[in-house]
């Protein structure tokens, strides 16, 4: 069982767009592996390959006990319908703020072997396939922020 240790703010991986996955291959099992095996813990909802150091278009999910992953994903419908709670980050230790997500969104992308899957969610589902795309795409939830939620937590940010 290989938990990796994961990236926190400030290290660069987490800002740069992480490539398209190439070769469905033992590599690839192995960084799934990880990410799986990585995001089975006590509150974690997901986890993307970049928070691991790892560039690529990947990530898992830990959602209510169902465990999974996404290789090469991409958001193919957001609800105009809008959820205002806190979210949080692995790579954002501490740190929660109220952050604006569509209430249900799907995500197309495939699976460890190269076959097509699709995600979607309402609620804390939705959110989480948000997030993790976002990493991918070089952003943390802090990007969302506004108004006095995005300087009260960057406050925190620099109190840490």
């Amino acid at each position: 069982m290989t938990i990796r240790p994961i990236r926190e703010v400030g290290d660069p991986v987490l800002r740069t767009p992480a490539d398209p996955v190439a070769s469905f291959d033992r590599e690839l099992a192995a960084l799934i592996r990880d990410l799986v095996e990585t995001v089975d813990n006590p509150g974690r909802a997901g986890l993307a390959a970049p928070q691991i150091g790892v560039g690529l278009r990947a990530f898992s999910y830990n959602i209510d006990g169902v465990i999974g992953h996404m290789v090469n994903p991409t958001i193919v419908e957001l609800s105009e319908e809008t959820q205002d709670g806190d979210e949080g980050c692995l790579s954002v230790p501490g740190i929660w703020a109220p952050t604006v997500r569509a209430l249900h969104a799907a995500v197309e992308g495939f699976d460890v072997h190269g076959k097509p899957l699709r995600l979607e969610g309402t609620g804390l589902m939705a959110r989480a396939l948000q997030h993790e795309v976002d990493h991918l795409d070089g952003k943390l939830f802090l990007d969302r922020l506004t108004g006095e939620a995005r300087k009260t937590a960057l406050r925190a940010l620099r109190a840490r």
